[in-house]
């Protein structure tokens, strides 16, 4: 497994954590799969957390997609 693999393991369990049942798409943002703006907050910090990574919150205000978000977070754990 790559490192990107792994943080795309990271994010798409703690999305399935907030949001259940919800199948999860890459080219999908978290308010497209059904999340709120509490349940970004905790996806992003439960992600934050589990990679043990510390960034502001709007650092990630603009990335458009799941997959986009794996990106970036790989690029801070690399």
């Amino acid at each position: 497994m790559t490192m990107r693999d792994d943080v795309e393991l990271v994010v798409h369990q703690q999305i399935a954590e907030i949001l259940p049942s919800v199948p999860i798409s890459g080219d999908l943002h978290l308010k497209e799969l059904g999340a709120d703006s509490v349940d970004r907050v905790e996806i992003l910090l439960g992600v934050l957390d589990r990679l043990g990574l510390r960034a502001p919150l709007s650092d990630f205000r603009d990335v458009p997609n799941v997959n986009a978000l794996v990106d970036v977070l790989t690029e801070r754990v690399s």
